[in-house]
């Protein structure tokens, strides 16, 4: 099954507010500065991929990519201006998929090419003061914002399942998205941020909502929350976060609420790292809060992502396992969905990292007897600014 139609604009960008720890300092004087920031990679992937259909009929291929990872590639700038007691602050970031040399394999001759994916995901300003932060613009969600932000695959490449169409599709691998979390999709949105107190620190946003149906009615906007909680100890760190969405749909008379939490804890310690995360919803999907369904049968959806990671100067392993049960679906009836897998960086120089990477996918739906069982292996590099 094929879903890139539904979903190919999901290029999984999180990079820089989700902001790149590294950026250049372009221009810096008297409050104003300017910088820029940007990321780059490309990976070979090799994946063993066995299918069964609802006939029960099996089917077995082998594909060699060469394509970017989990993140896409992006450049972005940043402007601030510090004015008294307040800062003013601005965000672009564009971001550029190189996995379009065979986008049009099934069209004519004469409309073969390429066809190169140039996205804005954020494009917002903040102001900042004693009191807060103010967001306006567009910008990544809160709900799940905090669970593949802290994704030990963010810089690799993550789960590739034919189920959606990834191994051979014109953008981003999966990460961990629908085997663990789904993905906070860039919206619209007026949010809040306030100071930390005490470790804590919560936001709160009104989001464009996203629509069921070219004439559905949502009279309220799309509400999300997180709440962060930071805190240290001698040599090492603790980190837990809650986050929520909230929305209600209306088609022909038929109101559907929509609504999902998040959460999930990281603890590190003497080069390692637990995290444990997961999300609930109902009526809102596996993938990215858009596939809504407003009706007598409502999608509810339960995942859970667990990773252990181990690093060693510049070397770092990492261990990895999420799924994700989808129940009472029209579309795409119950479902499981797994991810195992195994992946090194090591840190050649600042700015560049070197990745091996395995995955093994699973994907169950259960009403219709169709099944995937993926094994990938990916080799590749990322590099920063």
């Amino acid at each position: 099954m094929n879903t890139l139609t539904k979903y190919g604009l999901l290029s999984v960008a999180i990079a820089t507010s989700f902001s790149a720890a590294a950026k250049i300092d372009i221009y810096e004087n008297d409050g104003l500065s300017f910088s820029a920031d940007g990321l780059v990679n490309a990976f070979y992937s090799n994946s063993s991929i066995e299918t069964t259909d609802a006939a029960g009929v099996g089917t077995d291929r082998d594909q060699s990519r060469v394509r970017m990872g989990f993140l896409p590639n992006n450049v972005g700038f940043n402007f601030s201006n510090q004015l008294s007691d307040m800062k003013i602050e601005m965000r672009s970031s564009f971001w550029v998929s190189i996995n379009d040399s065979d986008n049009n394999r099934d069209a004519s001759p004469a409309d073969l090419g390429t066809g190169s994916l140039i996205d804005v995901r954020q494009f917002y300003a903040t102001v900042k003061a004693d009191w807060g932060e103010v967001l306006i613009g567009k910008d990544f969600g809160l709900f799940n914002r905090a669970n593949i932000l802290n994704d030990e695959l963010l810089l690799g490449f993550g789960q590739t399942s034919d189920f959606f169409g990834l191994v051979d599709g014109g953008n981003v691998t999966f990460g961990n998205i629908s085997t663990g979390y789904t993905y906070p999709f860039p919206k619209a949105q007026i949010t809040y941020r306030s100071p930390e107190f005490n470790g804590f620190k919560i936001a709160v946003g009104l989001m464009d909502p996203n629509k069921v149906s070219s004439d559905s009615s949502e009279d309220l906007p799309r509400f999300e929350a997180e709440l962060m909680y930071n805190s240290t100890f001698d040599s090492g760190s603790f980190m837990a976060w809650l986050s929520g969405v909230s929305q209600s749909s209306e088609v022909d008379g038929i109101e559907q609420d929509q609504s999902g939490v998040g959460y999930g804890a990281k603890v590190k310690f003497a080069g390692l790292a637990l995290s444990a995360s997961g999300y609930s919803t109902k009526g809102l999907g596996h993938v990215a809060g858009l596939d809504q369904l407003v009706g007598p049968e409502v999608i509810e959806t339960d995942g859970m992502l667990f990773q252990v990671s181990h690093t060693m100067d510049d070397h770092r392993f990492v261990v990895t396992h999420g799924r994700t049960e989808v129940e009472n679906t029209n579309s795409i009836l119950d479902a499981e969905h797994t991810n195992t897998g195994f992946a090194y960086f090591n840190t050649l120089r600042p700015g560049l990292t070197a990745v091996f990477e395995y995955n093994h996918t699973e994907a169950d739906v259960t009403n219709s007897l169709a099944g995937e069982d993926n094994d990938t292996i990916s080799v590749g590099a990322v590099v920063t600014f």
